[in-house]
């Protein structure tokens, strides 16, 4: 069965979601940008979710995950949450 780690950083709009992410493409570290803007509880391990198989995540994060290049920063992805950036770490299909 598949499996992925994955980070995230949850926002509540686009546009932040955007400038997080523009930040993060001009070298900011994903973790730090995390652990001052998510909203998840997961910002004070720098957005972590750890490893997961697929259908534990909300459907549009499931196929973002299993399916984006590991180490691409991906978003906005949007969830009934809000506004997700998402990097996989890695994946085994």
């Amino acid at each position: 069965m598949a499996r992925a780690t994955a980070r995230h950083i949850l926002v509540n709009t686009e546009e932040q979601c955007n400038d997080l992410k523009a930040q993060i493409e001009a070298g900011a570290d994903f973790a730090d940008v995390a652990k001052q803007h998510s909203g998840c509880p997961s910002k004070a391990s720098g957005g972590d979710l750890g490893s997961f198989g697929p259908g534990q995540m909300v459907p549009e994060f499931d196929k973002v995950v299993f399916s984006a290049p590991v180490g691409e920063v991906q978003g906005p992805v949007k969830t009934q949450f809000g506004y997700h950036l998402v990097e996989v770490t890695s994946r085994e299909d």
